[in-house]
């Protein structure tokens, strides 16, 4: 896929990237290329891409509020996992774009129902207990599977992967896998597995009766969305549309284990 780029969106971490976010602006015009700064809250025309400046919590915000535009994302972070050049790497990754050296990565998206709403989740949507365990009743088609006892419950997509699902000992999955990922947070259970679901499935995740904690959290890619009372149920399927990463290489991913995780 080939991008037509006339206009593109700026999102940085924060307001104290004034200095970058003008580098930015004055490459892309050497191109042609008109670059505006946006925030999360804002309301912005139809852009051709968005440059996110940060690191994947920037990223994350990018693909949240522009959901069906690409998105790149530089590392002006820590890690960084979907990011893909760093700060340094600013000429070089304007100039890879506009001789169309780039790919475009879909990634599956989670779409999440709650009693408060839906949201779509890139990384992740997972049960967080407060202060005690937590028992999840898990269903997968509406077939029972099993409850999960411990600090929570967690289903991810293969981007999730790398990002807190690597902390439960769950497998790292390549994006281009399409498939969701279910594990429990700290299962109170030495036998517990990572279960792989086909993109189709339905899960239905029910806090249960026998949970006494009364500051259970519903979060989405690290965002707090709600309280959960026992009883209290959650839907998670895959969303119709994919997220849009763009990288400037084959072996991103490869070459971000290596980089990022000491892989």
């Amino acid at each position: 896929m080939k991008l037509e780029l006339k206009r593109i969106g700026v999102l940085v971490r924060d307001e104290n990237m004034k200095e970058h976010f003008e580098e930015v602006c004055s490459l892309f015009s050497g191109h042609g290329v008109t670059a505006i700064l946006i925030n999360s809250d804002a309301i912005v025309q139809e852009l051709d891409l968005v440059v996110a400046m940060g690191g994947d919590g920037t990223a994350l915000r990018a693909l949240d509020k522009f959901p069906i535009t690409p998105v790149l994302a530089i590392n002006f972070g820590t890690v960084g996992f979907l990011t893909a050049g760093d700060r340094t790497e600013l000429l070089q990754i304007v100039d890879l774009l506009m001789t169309d050296k780039y790919l475009i990565s879909e990634r599956l998206v989670l779409k999440c129902r709650y009693p408060g709403g839906q949201v779509y989740a890139v990384n992740e949507v997972m049960i967080r207990a407060g202060s005690k365990l937590v028992f999840t009743d898990v269903f997968v088609n509406e077939a029972e599977i099993r409850t999960i006892t411990g600090d929570g419950v967690i289903v991810g997509t293969p981007t999730g992967s790398t990002g807190h699902l690597l902390s439960t000992g769950a497998p790292i999955v390549l994006p281009d896998v399409r498939c969701m990922i279910l594990d429990g947070v700290n299962e109170y259970k030495f036998s517990s597995r990572a279960l792989i679901l086909p993109p189709e499935a339905l899960i239905r995740l029910q806090v249960s009766e026998k949970t006494r904690d009364k500051n259970v959290s519903l979060m989405a890619d690290g965002v707090n969305l709600c309280q959960l009372n026992a009883g209290t149920e959650v839907f998670i399927e895959q969303a119709k549309h994919r997220a849009r990463l763009v990288y400037l290489d084959d072996e991103y991913f490869f070459r971000n284990l290596s980089s990022k995780l000491s892989w």
